[in-house]
């Protein structure tokens, strides 16, 4: 392992739009491609059945709770990790990296064990269709208990970013992509004397990809990052360097978590008008990750410079980092929206099965991708402004925003508007003296299903206004006293 350099970090001294950039850009690469393969994996299963893509975008709850564990922790690493670089307490950066490793380990354990046990009963819970059930849980027996790929490779894919070493962490993970891309066909539909795996073979593409793309992480780390010393020699668990990674990554965790929450939800109040809507919803998370993943991996980059300027008490380079970030984030999702409203048909056609003659995909799925769209134009503040919270130690503010949007607003919002015609309908053959042409008439005639999808921009709009009162809480306690300070 290398001598550590004596010379001032990156993150203290590049111009701030450049070092976003530098940071930022290589992280939305390599998150491109994380969403490539996730549409490549969901357009080969699409061939299969709808039943397949339905058991496939069923399993994403428990997916995203894998990776909301595995990012919310890495979070916390890459939070104490910059703030000890930028406070010169080495000591203090090489634990939370080494431990932030063993909380890894403890995460793929727990997980594993659920795996195991619980993906059948999963399934079961959601739906009474034999072959999603039997697709279903064994994508989920397979996506959990080799699960060590993914919970390693983020955490050391976050201590390669908290140092400014964001190339490697883009080939790392760009590596592990294209492992996946190449499998997929190979086992999903069989090739050679490889059997074909259908649905399981798309888990296994995904876990093997998980795994090659840990091992370059580690090789990265070992070879190529002097900033850090990731020795287990006489290891033992650090409890206040724990407890400073969860007092970051616990709320990330459980904010991350929420979308799990979130998307369960919205599949049972769907799944009650077809199991076509809830292929559309998954469908959804697939296609908007082109625009929400470069989003998050802006973030990625935002957060270590934004905790290490934050040590070296620099204000000036926290509060223009900001900026740009919410700069970028809104444009992109400005363009995405307009992607959505023009082109769901082309995007949609993509994941429609042979047995899909009617057309129901494209029908129901051009109305959700188009109005779930339009909360993006208000969305890109608020995640860059829930990403400042966590940087600056207030992963708790991050959390409340996320329970509002997600919970508080949009599971009942949607509930409530999917119900909507129908109990105008019960209304009015309740009280046949109502106006026959009046608004509950009007509502009476809606679809339900369409109705459903404005919770999104609703719940977006109130998100938007939490986080701006919360960001300029953050902004006085937090950062304008380090520009008072820097005045006097």
């Amino acid at each position: 392992m290398a001598d550590h350099p004596t010379s001032e970090n990156k993150m203290g001294v590049m111009p701030v739009n450049r070092l976003l950039l530098n940071m930022a850009i290589p992280i939305m690469i390599s998150m491109l491609i994380q969403a490539f393969y996730n549409v490549v994996d969901s357009w080969f299963v699409a061939k299969l059945s709808e039943d397949a893509l339905n058991a496939v975008s069923l399993a994403f709850p428990v997916q995203n709770l894998m990776i909301s564990v595995a990012v919310g922790t890495g979070v916390g690493i890459n939070a104490l990790l910059s703030r000890s670089l930028g406070e010169k307490r080495q000591d203090q950066a090489d634990k939370a990296a080494v431990n932030g490793i063993f909380l890894a380990v403890l995460s793929c354990l727990v997980f594993v064990i659920l795996g195991l046990a619980c993906s059948k009963l999963f399934y079961t819970i959601q739906t009474d269709v034999d072959e999603i059930i039997d697709y279903g849980s064994a994508y989920l027996t397979i996506c959990c208990s080799l699960s060590a790929g993914i919970f390693g490779g983020v955490t050391l894919e976050r201590i390669l970013q908290a140092t400014g070493r964001t190339i490697q962490s883009m080939i790392a993970q760009a590596v592990g992509a294209v492992v996946n891309i190449v499998l997929d066909p190979i086992l999903i539909f069989g090739l050679g004397p490889i059997p074909r795996m259908e649905v399981a073979g798309a888990a296994l593409a995904t876990v093997i990809g998980q795994i090659i793309g840990c091992g370059v992480s580690i090789f990265f780390n070992l070879t190529q990052n002097p900033d850090i010393n990731l020795s287990f020699k006489g290891f033992r668990p650090h409890g206040p360097t724990i407890r400073g990674i969860y007092s970051v990554g616990l709320p990330s965790i459980i904010m991350q978590s929420i979308g799990s929450v979130m998307v369960f939800g919205m599949n049972q109040i769907l799944i009650a008008f077809t199991k076509t809507a809830t292929a559309v919803f998954g469908v959804y998370f697939k296609l908007q990750s082109f625009f929400f993943m470069p989003v998050f991996g802006l973030n990625n980059g935002m957060v270590p410079i934004v905790s290490y300027n934050y040590g070296a008490r620099n204000p000036d380079r926290i509060i223009k980092t900001i900026k740009l970030s919410v700069f970028y984030a809104t444009a992109m999702l400005v363009i995405g929206c307009l992607v959505f409203q023009f082109f769901p048909e082309q995007m949609l056609s993509l994941f429609q099965s042979e047995e899909d003659a009617a057309g129901n995909l494209l029908t129901i799925g051009k109305s959700a991708l188009q109005i779930i769209s339009l909360s993006w134009l208000l969305a890109g503040f608020g995640i860059v402004a829930s990403s400042v919270f966590q940087a600056l130690n207030h992963g708790l503010l991050s959390l409340t925003a996320s329970v509002v949007r997600q919970l508080a607003v949009l599971l009942p919002v949607a509930w409530l508007l999917s119900r909507l015609p129908e109990f105008a309908r019960q209304y009015l053959l309740n009280h046949p003296s109502a106006a026959p042409d009046g608004i509950l008439a009007r509502l009476a005639g809606l679809g339900g299903l369409n109705l459903t999808w404005w919770a999104f921009p609703i719940a977006e709009l109130f998100s938007m206004t939490l986080c701006a009162i919360f960001l300029r809480h953050v902004y006085r306690k937090n950062i304008l006293p380090l520009t008072q300070a820097r005045q006097e």
